[in-house]
């Protein structure tokens, strides 16, 4: 049986796949903080050329703390399309989802054919969906993907008017059709800038093959990326065009020291400030971040915040006169921390 996707044909997953996932959903997941407490590696291309949608549908479901866990050992940050019972199902892994850094969004609330739907049952069940997500997470989904790819103009004006962009995939991982994870690699292997690639939450070889689709994009200068409510394709996790290096970042000399900040590495999701005293071998430095990016770590310095948490005070420990920090870019990838002043003594 195949499904219409737009001018291309899909093929249904098969029946049998279809009740697996619903015995999944059976059992409720508990997922700790500590699960999801993986320290990202720096997977992602240092320059962004371009970026492409990493997607994963049908979840939560038992699985989706293993797959956050990858995810953020690769520094990847993905769209889950969730299906609404699964939802609400499983709150707590829903709402780990977005503590990991991933976008949520509407897949259905029960993976239906929805074109056999009438105008009035397809609003109930994306709005129904719409609720369970922004109940469980907090966010209020921009994305809709019909299930099984399958749409109509009846289905795309209720999703609109729902505030939903439509997106289906340019890349299909074929995961659900029990690809393997060379066959994985190998389709994943064709995304280009802009596009958008489907996998599924609960699937072993698409969580074994993470770190391979990274090491390829990392290749071609790509990096995982939202997709834009605005035209469905995927551009820089805060909406903008890629981001260039910025220059180093040199204020003027205050109380008889001089503080240069350089940005030596720079991740899908993170990136690390280098800053050189000059002039003093005692010295406080303010540093000044862009809301939501945070430090996560910190080195050769005695950090303290102000109640903001954005500004930072470093001040010599002894260490050196050079010191540095890792921002999490928390979806804003163009700013970059910057130095308020240096202050000798």
């Amino acid at each position: 049986m195949y499904a219409s996707t737009g001018g291309s044909r899909r093929p249904s997953a098969p029946r049998t796949s279809r009740l697996t996932r619903l015995a999944v959903l059976a059992s409720t997941v508990a997922l700790s903080a500590a699960g999801l407490a993986v320290a990202a590696t720096p997977s992602s291309a240092a320059t962004c050329n371009g970026y492409v949608g990493l997607t994963f549908d049908d979840g939560p479901t038992g699985s989706t703390g293993a797959l956050l866990s990858v995810l953020r050992a690769n520094g990847v940050r993905a769209t889950m399309f969730n299906v609404g019972q699964n939802v609400q199902s499983n709150q707590s892994a829903a709402r780990a989802q977005v503590d990991a850094g991933m976008w949520v969004a509407n897949h259905s609330w029960n993976h239906a054919h929805m074109t056999s739907m009438s105008q009035s049952q397809m609003q109930s069940d994306l709005s129904q969906t719409n609720s369970a997500i922004q109940a469980a997470t907090g966010v209020r989904p921009q994305l809709f993907r019909p299930p099984y790819g399958e749409t109509n103009s009846t289905l795309q004006s209720v999703a609109t008017s729902l505030g939903l962009r439509q997106v289906i995939w340019d890349v299909d991982s074929q995961d659900w059709n029990g690809a393997s994870v060379s066959q994985i690699v190998s389709n994943a292997s064709r995304l280009q800038a802009g596009q958008v690639i489907l996998m599924h939450d609960g699937i072993q070889n698409t969580r074994d093959v993470i770190p391979q689709i990274m090491a390829n994009l990392s290749s071609r200068n790509l990096c995982p990326g939202m997709i834009s409510p605005s035209t469905g394709r995927a551009v820089a996790p805060d909406g903008t065009a890629p981001p260039t290096t910025p220059p180093p970042t040199t204020p003027p000399p205050t109380s008889g020291c001089t503080a240069t900040a350089t940005t030596p590495n720079v991740w899908g999701d993170r990136y690390n400030t280098s800053v050189t005293v000059q002039g003093a071998s005692n010295w406080t430095v303010v540093v000044a971040l862009t809301p939501p990016q945070r430090v996560s770590t910190t080195w050769n310095g005695s950090p303290s915040w102000d109640s903001t948490g954005y500004v930072m005070t470093m001040r010599s420990n002894g260490s050196g006169n050079t010191f540095g920090f890792t921002t999490m870019m928390n979806g804003n990838s163009s700013a970059r921390a910057q130095i308020r002043s240096c202050t000798a003594g």
